[in-house]
């Protein structure tokens, strides 16, 4: 229960943000206050837990929610609005027996009351994934797709949001799943990361979807592992949720957090579900990987760690002949260190790139920058959301050279994660629009799609949508221009 954390926190309460609401398949008028600017055509569509419930069951825990996906049409200045709940197995299933069937991250199916007693007792071995595609949309082969961390995501109708097909990676390379933040090239060739477990224990593994269709059924064919790296220790690999790529190089951190594999499969026999046996991930130091991929990029991408700025500055050509001991960043314009320790090991601190006034706000999370001309190159700018509660609110512009910020906030409005639109005829890289859905608990229907001018951050207009939206993961900018 969230009331307790109220109580001893003094947060305001913000349960109805994560309350069940019904779909609205079909488009619906928004009330525009401001002015939407005319040159934006497109749908911005986003993706997160909308159902919380089946019959007398609640899920136990926020991710564990139905997808509901999202819509906002704009042309002309003016907004629609519709969602729809992914048509996954899990949905489809629980609905038709008007219970939880299926396990999620928080919360453990309970065996079939209709079974015997052993049947129940071997369905407790059985570990089926989900395919509740909560968390983003993505797209490969130019087409839309919404994506969680198992092996299923689903292909949808980017207009109507209409489940189309559901797909399994590992039909088609050998991985049991991948992250729901891969990576593009300008030409749509897509680089993401998952995980395969083998006899030989987990591995990483770097992969690459081309983006020619053979067909118009062609989903994730011609789709290839680069390489597999193996954690170090195979039976506790990392869990990681995004990863880094430069101009040639794909950039993957081993997070000190790990998971027990052994302790959360055999977790199901004492009815924990993967949530509750979050006391089985162990910690140790991290670990930056690089690895050279072909790519057709020109510059440096500089990653993020969460929830501040920082950067570290990583040494690619490491020899018997590089010194010890000594300081092998030499760019004049940071502070941050590489030491080489050992011929296999490079010890790095980072630099800040922020000011200690950032931490008023929470530090930053739902991290975006002009992802169509900066990815994989230097940039200035990026926008995101202060954290202060278990949601964010407020957006925030950083500047990553001054390292001051500027701020959207308002009381009691929680936004979603900032979405950059680039404007026509931009010259500089802060020229366009920041869009965010805003939501909050004091009052019903009063959801409302927020337009930012992105390099000074004043609002220039809002559409107001009269439903309930619960808060919400990921999305994605679709241009109909």
């Amino acid at each position: 229960s969230l009331g307790p954390l109220y109580k001893i926190h003094g947060l305001p309460n913000i349960s109805p943000l994560v309350s069940s609401v019904e779909e609205t398949p079909e488009p619906i008028p928004t009330t525009v206050k401001g002015t939407i600017p005319t040159w934006i055509h497109g749908s911005l569509l986003r993706n997160g837990p909308g159902k919380f419930k089946f019959g007398n069951q609640h899920y136990n825990h926020w991710f564990d929610g139905m997808a509901l996906m999202h819509r906002f049409q704009i042309e002309d200045g003016q907004v629609t609005y519709r969602s729809r709940f992914l048509r996954s197995d899990s949905y489809k299933q629980n609905s038709e027996r008007n219970r939880i069937i299926v396990s999620e991250f928080g919360t453990l199916a309970l065996p079939d009351p209709c079974k015997n007693f052993f049947q129940r007792f071997l369905s407790r071995f059985e570990i089926k994934p989900t395919d509740n595609a909560s968390v983003n949309f993505v797209k490969y082969k130019g087409d839309y797709y919404v994506s969680t961390e198992t092996n299923y995501i689903h292909r949808v109708d980017p207009d109507t949001l209409e489940s189309k097909q559901k797909v399994d990676w590992s039909k088609f390379i050998a991985v049991n799943g991948a992250t729901a933040h891969p990576h593009f090239d300008p030409d749509g060739t897509a680089y993401n990361m998952g995980n395969s477990y083998r006899n030989k224990g987990a591995f990483y593994n770097i992969i690459r979807v081309p983006p020619e269709r053979d067909g118009p059924e062609d989903n994730l064919e011609g789709a290839k592992i680069l390489c597999s790296i193996a954690p170090r220790d195979k039976s506790k690999p990392s869990y990681y949720h995004s990863f880094g790529m430069s101009e040639n190089y794909v950039v993957f951190i081993e997070q000190p957090i790990k998971m027990d594999l052994f302790k959360i499969v055999t977790g199901r026999l004492t009815g924990k579900s993967l949530n509750e046996d979050l006391h089985n991930f162990t910690y140790c130091n991290f670990q930056i990987l690089i690895f050279p991929v072909p790519l057709s990029f020109s510059q440096m991408y500089n990653t993020m760690s969460r929830p501040l700025p920082r950067r570290f500055v990583l040494p690619l050509n490491i020899s018997s002949e590089t010194p010890l001991e000594q300081n092998l960043n030499t760019r004049p314009d940071s502070t941050a260190t590489a030491v080489c320790r050992t011929k296999n090991q490079v010890f790095c601190t980072f630099e800040d790139l922020h000011g200690e006034d950032l931490k008023d706000y929470g530090g930053l999370e739902f991290p975006h920058i002009n992802y169509a001309r900066y990815n994989t190159k230097p940039y200035k700018y990026y926008y995101g959301c202060g954290f202060r509660h278990l949601v964010g609110d407020s957006l925030i512009k950083m500047d990553l050279e001054s390292k001051k910020f500027k701020v959207w906030r308002q009381p009691d409005l929680y936004p979603s994660e900032p979405v950059f639109i680039l404007s026509p005829n931009a010259e500089k890289e802060d020229d366009g629009v920041i869009l965010s859905v805003i939501i909050t608990p004091v009052k019903d229907k009063s959801t409302f799609l927020l337009v930012l001018d992105a390099k000074t951050f004043e609002e220039l207009g809002r559409a107001e949508v009269p439903v309930n939206i619960p808060y919400g993961f990921h999305g994605v900018f679709n241009s109909s221009a």
